[in-house]
């Protein structure tokens, strides 16, 4: 019994469509980095890219447990002396690109410094509201709400 090692030339993407409406953050970041490195395949590899593509719709409508919204805060620097700047996930939501909370947590749940997660991260579409230019792919619609009851809040 030898370990089948797939090729790129093997894998055959899928499309996956997902409502984030009510669903919890964790939980969802979770089974879309999943999705994004094709951990779900018998054909998984580690270091070739296996996963699907991921479409995220009504990301602005993400549910946050807890008091997370308020309490984890975002850092990052600009590179000037005295750059430091922070944000909460609940003042992100409230900006201009409220899809960059659920993009956050999907990178963070990828493996870190790696150009192999960089390029899955690519297959990542998420959108704000219901609309997506992504008809075309006919995507399979994943229900998150109904596979656990902790899903929705």
């Amino acid at each position: 019994m030898r370990t089948h090692s797939a090729k790129p030339s093997e894998v055959q993407k899928k499309w996956h469509l997902i409502d984030a409406n009510g669903i919890v953050l964790g939980r969802m970041a979770a089974v879309v980095a999943g999705l994004l490195r094709g951990k779900h395949k018998t054909m998984y590899t580690p270091h070739i890219d296996t996963g699907d593509y991921v479409i995220i719709i009504n990301a602005e409508k993400i549910k946050l447990t807890g008091r997370k919204a308020e309490q984890s805060i975002f850092h990052w620097h600009t590179g000037y002396a005295g750059g430091l700047k922070e944000i909460t996930p609940r003042a992100t939501m409230a900006g201009k690109f409220p899809e960059r909370v659920v993009e956050r947590a999907v990178e963070r749940m990828m493996p870190k410094d790696s150009p192999l997660a960089r390029g899955q991260m690519k297959n990542l579409k998420i959108y704000a509201g219901e609309a997506h230019p992504h008809e075309a792919q006919t995507p399979a619609v994943l229900d998150l709400g109904a596979r656990n009851r902790k899903n929705k809040p």
